[in-house]
This record gives structure tokens, sequence and C-alpha cells, in this order.
């Protein structure tokens, strides 16, 4: 990798991996050149009464095995975590707004990093998925 490429940083919890996710992954590649991809590793600071289908080392193996993936980190807090790792590029989900997101992207601004805000995928969530699945599983 040269040092003009656009580095891309996204995060999320990826707990019940679906289309959405690899959608999301696909258009934050298509931001630059070299993504990376950060993974909580406290799922249960955001996400406390969620039932979390894979542990941090399997989804760090689902993330890193996507092709448009270049690497994978590991995070815990947003707001720290991006001001870590040089980007030129910040990805994130409309509904990636609490406190940590926002002072993230108040990082991005004054770093003169891009932020991108990418929509959901219409009809699929991981909170739909696990709905679906509820009698099942």
């Amino acid at each position: 990798m040269n040092n003009n490429n656009k580095r891309v940083l996204t995060v999320g919890v990826f707990d019940f991996f679906h289309l959405g996710h690899l959608r999301i992954l696909k258009k934050a590649k298509e931001c630059g050149d070299y993504l990376i991809v950060a993974v909580q590793k406290n799922v249960s600071k955001y996400k406390p009464n969620s039932k979390i289908i894979y542990n941090l080392k399997q989804r760090i193996e689902i993330i890193n095995s996507i092709k448009c993936v270049d690497e994978v980190v590991t995070y815990t807090d947003i707001d720290k975590i991006i001001k870590k790792i040089k980007i030129d590029v910040f990805v994130k989900g409309p509904d990636q707004n609490h406190d940590g997101f926002k002072k993230a992207v108040k990082y991005c601004q004054d770093n003169n990093i891009d932020v991108v805000v990418l929509p959901r995928t219409k009809g699929i969530s991981s909170s739909l998925l696990r709905y679906i699945f509820r009698d099942i599983v």
C-alpha cells in the first residue's frame, strides 16, 4: 500500500452477521482503497440484553474472511480507537449515534477526516433476524 491510498475505517459489533453487514462493508470499501474494520470487544456495553451468537474471536474470523476487508482491529470505545488509526474516511451507519460516535465525528471534523453515513439495508437487521428465529433456537 502506498501513502496516497485512502484509508477507510468502519466499526461494528457484527454479533449476528447478515447481508446488511456485508453490503455496508462493500460500500465502505468503495469510499477508499484500504478498509479497516474495527470489531467491538465489549458487546454488553452497548447491547446489554442481547444474546450474542458469535464470540469476539469468531466475529473477527468472519470479518477477516470478507475479501473487501483489508485489516481487522478490535475496539471498546469508538472515540478512542479513531484517534489511534490513521484514516482518511470514517464510515458509519445512521443508527450509530451515541455519545462515543458523536465524539468520533467531531474528531473527524476537527482533523479533516471525511465522515460518510451509509444507509441501512432495508428489510434486514440483527434485531429482525432474532425476532424471526426466536422460536427456532
